[in-house]
């Protein structure tokens, strides 16, 4: 298997969101990755490019506060789509990229987007979240912590700085050494920077303890919720229809909750985030868990007080 461990390092507008480029609100300016190996845990070849800004040319204050670069640092780098080539060459064939947390390959494809840069990767685009996997094998499946914490965590000696691209791809890199190949590839995630743009092309994944499903775009949350595949429900264990106990509801502008049954495994939670896309439509994501009953309850509960909530501004509204 061909492991790359990626990290980017990027910067964002000096004058404030207000002036930014929505195309590009994050800049790269340095790409740091090394190829992981299970035979052979220390990493075997490592990449680290600087990037020269072309769209914002100064360094935002928060961009400095976490990183040591400075503009000066960057006036001789060479340009995104040079470094990037270099980068995909380097990575050879069928790469597996892991991270550490899912926005990296958003924002590598994003660059390139803005770049007119063709994406060579594979849809859907499988990747392997660290961080995520970290808490699925040592905590509590949810925590998400900073790869310092982690470092920690499993004493691993600190050897370089972090929050410097190459650095924080070694640090993940040895953090792999201490999971198993098996726990990695069965805990994959999904990119969404693209997403499906037909019915047929809709993303089903099955994972150990719950299941994920990525639509088409719709014109509007609402169109999204009155589709019959985006609100039906199913067991992630066993595939079969498990009828609702409690219907979608809103809890948020984006966020919608349900809970279901299924007679041979229990309740369901499941959920939908609806996120916008940059054409300004919009798709859904929904995933689908074994709970606990009193998991169960806990959602009954969400429920009553959304009722609640809505029953209160209607009758103190204007």
């Amino acid at each position: 298997m061909n492991y790359i461990v990626l990290d980017l390092e990027w910067n964002q507008c000096p004058e404030g969101k207000e002036k930014e480029d929505s195309r590009i609100p994050f800049e790269i300016i340095e790409i740091g990755a090394v190829r992981f190996s299970f035979s052979s845990p220390a990493p075997s070849d490592s990449f680290c490019r600087l990037v020269k800004p072309s769209v914002y040319a100064s360094l935002h204050h928060r961009t400095m506060e976490v990183i040591s670069l400075r503009s000066q640092d960057l006036k001789n780098a060479e340009a995104f789509p040079v470094v990037v080539g270099q980068f995909l060459s380097w990575c050879q064939k069928e790469p597996l990229f892991c991270t550490w947390g899912p926005a990296d390959l958003t924002e590598l494809q994003r660059n390139m987007a803005y770049h007119g840069i063709s994406i060579p990767f594979p849809f859907p685009f499988f990747y392997y979240d660290i961080q995520k996997i970290f808490s699925i094998v040592y905590e509590d499946r949810k925590t998400r912590r900073s790869l310092e914490y982690a470092v920690d965590f499993l004493k691993i000696k600190k050897e370089i700085p972090f929050h410097d691209a190459l650095s924080d791809a070694y640090y993940t890199a040895r953090i792999m050494e201490r999971l198993t190949e098996e726990q990695i590839l069965s805990n994959s995630s999904i990119d969404c920077f693209r997403t499906p743009e037909r019915k047929k092309d809709e993303i089903y994944v099955t994972y150990a303890t719950y299941s994920k499903y990525i639509s088409r775009p719709f014109s509007s949350k609402q169109q999204a919720m009155k589709d019959r595949t985006v609100a039906s429900t199913f067991c992630c264990r066993c595939g079969k229809s498990a009828p609702k106990k409690i219907r979608w509801f809103s809890a948020g502008s984006a966020n919608y909750f349900c809970l279901s049954y299924c007679e041979a495994h229990g309740y369901l939670k499941g959920k939908i985030r609806l996120r916008q896309r940059r054409d300004g439509k919009f798709y859904a994501v929904k995933t689908q868990k074994l709970i606990s009953p009193e998991e169960a309850y806990a959602i009954r509960e969400k429920k009553e007080i959304q009722s609640l909530k809505r029953r209160l501004r209607k009758k103190f509204r204007p």
